[in-house]
């Protein structure tokens, strides 16, 4: 029979607030919390910890330590993130992003996740201009001649062995050596561009997004000419393609920097 808790919890609005932040600490944290460290992590006074871990016990939310008496995540919360994980749908969540995207740019956007060695357009939003990339969805392209094949490989949780690498535009990367230093660049900067490497004219650039586990799991781009996207204009959207991947990745559960999802792991070349 679960135990519940005597004392009175707060009120109103303030106490819902207040409530969620400390279910928020418990969830950042990867071990167990006393009221004292909950109480630093909040800004919230101890008495105040207390009452809320006290209703929150009552409804299985948070869960008390009977050795120690710290507090963890309950199965109610558990049950609720693996049902609100099972209702997610990442083209459905990506799809506003894209539509976005395409209206401030005028290009073509595109949602691409990994398929073997090539990449895989799953949404696309077309451009509205006459002269404009025609990714198909359900179309795969080479995931070295792509910003969103580099931006998958650069934050790759395991090891992937490629085969040789195919030239297929004028600035195709095709030796292990200069592969390794775009992945590097990418991780560091944190997306990814591709000029004249699919085909000549071409430019692409893509921005990973994240899942709950802080795993990169697909990647957001744009594609257009080169006489349109410049130097200076991929600039200017860079900063709303990384935006716009980092909503899509909270809206997914992910909380933690891209860079941390990676574990420093480099794509294989086979030659």
């Amino acid at each position: 029979m679960k135990r519940r808790s005597n004392l009175r919890p707060l009120t109103g609005t303030r106490a819902v607030v207040r409530a969620v932040s400390v279910l928020k600490a418990l969830g950042r944290s990867a071990s167990a919390y006393g009221v004292t460290e909950l109480g630093i992590a909040t800004g919230l006074s101890k008495a105040t910890v207390f009452r809320l871990l006290g209703a929150l016990e009552n409804e299985g939310m948070v869960a008390r330590d009977g050795h120690n008496g710290s507090y963890r995540l309950g199965p109610e919360m558990i049950s609720l993130g693996t049902s609100a994980l099972s209702t997610t749908h990442l083209r459905e969540i990506a799809h506003f992003e894209l539509v976005r995207l395409t209206e401030e740019s005028g290009e073509t956007s595109t949602l691409e996740v990994l398929s073997g060695n090539d990449v895989l357009v799953i949404d696309e939003v077309q451009g509205r201009f006459l002269f404009s990339a025609t990714p198909e969805i359900g179309r795969r392209w080479p995931i070295h001649a792509t910003s969103t094949g580099k931006v998958l490989l650069a934050f790759a949780q395991t090891t992937r062995s490629l085969p040789r690498l195919a030239k297929h535009g004028p600035r195709t990367i095709t030796t292990h050596a200069e592969l390794d230093r775009e992945l590097e660049r990418v991780r560091q900067h944190g997306y990814a561009f591709a000029v004249d490497e699919l085909e000549t004219g071409l430019v692409a650039m893509a921005a990973p997004i994240k899942n709950h586990l802080g795993h990169v799991v697909a990647a957001v781009s744009l594609n257009g000419p080169s006489s349109r996207l410049t130097p200076k204009r991929r600039r200017q959207l860079q900063a709303k393609l990384c935006a716009a991947a980092k909503r899509v990745s909270r809206r997914l559960g992910a909380t933690t920097p891209v860079a941390s999802a990676s574990n420093g792991h480099r794509a294989e070349i086979a030659l």
